[in-house]
């Protein structure tokens, strides 16, 4: 049983590490692709850290960056936006760490009229979360 945890350890490792630079800080961005006036407001929290807010206008993004942690990382994000920011979306904006630490990861996120849409960067961002 020890080899094969061995194997598996050196494997994930060698996954994790194959696709950026050893020791790139992993980030998650926002972007504001709503209509004209309309601010987004944005809040994320990790079990270590808490962000802030953040209001971006029209056009505008926000990104932060950070290394996995061997343990579970992972920041929970709420956006809201519309009049008096009565439209509200929560979702996980970045989940990493344990077994397979990742190094140069990118969230990116964009808020637009019907939703909030996702991408790593590679293909055209997909519609993931709607505004409730």
């Amino acid at each position: 049983m020890n080899r094969l945890s061995c194997f598996l350890l050196t494997i994930g490792l060698c996954i994790g590490l194959s696709s950026a630079k050893w020791n790139e800080k992993n980030s998650v961005h926002f972007k504001n692709s709503l209509g004209r006036n309309n601010i987004l407001k944005i809040n994320c929290i990790s079990n270590d850290d808490d962000l802030g807010f953040h209001f971006l206008r029209p056009g505008e993004t926000y990104e932060f960056s950070f290394h996995d942690s061997v343990f579970k990382t992972e920041f929970f994000c709420d956006l809201w936006q519309g009049p008096n920011f009565k439209f509200h979306a929560g979702f996980t904006g970045y989940v990493g760490g344990g077994l397979i630490v990742h190094y140069g990861k990118k969230n990116f996120w964009d808020a637009r009229e019907d939703g909030i849409y996702f991408t790593h960067g590679h293909k055209t961002p997909k519609l993931e979360y709607t505004w409730k």
